[in-house]
């Protein structure tokens, strides 16, 4: 069984999630932690859960997503693992960090790209890789079948989506990956949002202002 802890990190208000299941190996998305006490409370964590990291994901490559990848690429020695299509958005984000005014020690190169139907394996757990482009161009999420829950970055968040007025963003691209990849999934998927509190695919169907 897979445990989900979440963080909620930087002045965005960012979720970094940690996945792990019963063999103590997991996974961390988008770790936003941007100051020293975010680190060391993130690190603490991992410690003292016996969390065994085997995978560095990104859903996507703004800022507030990538703040702590480089604290897990050198404490971890993990490669990067990010859609290539996000490439650029990686290498804007110390210029736009400089604009908000924010520190940001820049993230590792990526190692290894994921597309489309590939999968993540850690333990005996597994997430399905699904593309969905619109908020940044190289956007993906993460379903894991079994449990019925999807880490869906700045997708869809609880009644509203991702921005799309940053660079590479487009908001009919955003629209058509939610309906074809979100909502199409069981009614009753938990979404984990990249900002704000968790809700579910039906939820979303019926009262998304965005979506109906």
């Amino acid at each position: 069984m897979i445990n989900i802890l979440s963080f909620t990190f930087g002045p965005f208000q960012e979720n970094t999630y940690i996945l792990f299941d019963e063999t103590k190996k997991g996974v961390i998305i988008d770790p936003g932690c941007s100051s020293s006490l975010e680190r060391k409370g993130l690190l603490d964590t991992i410690a003292d859960e016996g969390i065994e990291l085997v995978h560095l994901l990104n859903t996507h490559c703004h800022l507030d997503h990538i703040a702590g990848n480089y604290i897990i690429n050198e404490k971890f020695n993990l490669p990067l693992t990010m859609h290539k299509l996000d490439i650029p958005t990686l290498h804007m984000a110390p210029k736009s960090a400089e604009l908000y005014g924010i520190p940001l020690t820049p993230s590792p190169e990526p190692e290894v790209f994921i597309d489309e139907g590939d999968s993540i394996k850690f333990g005996n757990s597994e997430l399905k890789v699904l593309f969905t482009p619109g908020h940044a161009p190289g956007h993906v999420v993460f379903y894991n079948e079994e449990q019925n829950f999807l880490i869906a970055g700045d997708t869809v968040f609880q009644r509203s989506i991702g921005r799309t007025d940053l660079p590479g963003g487009d908001h009919d691209t955003l629209i058509q990956s939610i309906k074809d990849k979100i909502l199409t999934l069981p009614d009753n998927t938990i979404i984990y949002s990249g900002h704000g509190p968790s809700t579910t695919v039906v939820e979303e169907r019926m009262e998304n202002p965005y979506l109906s």
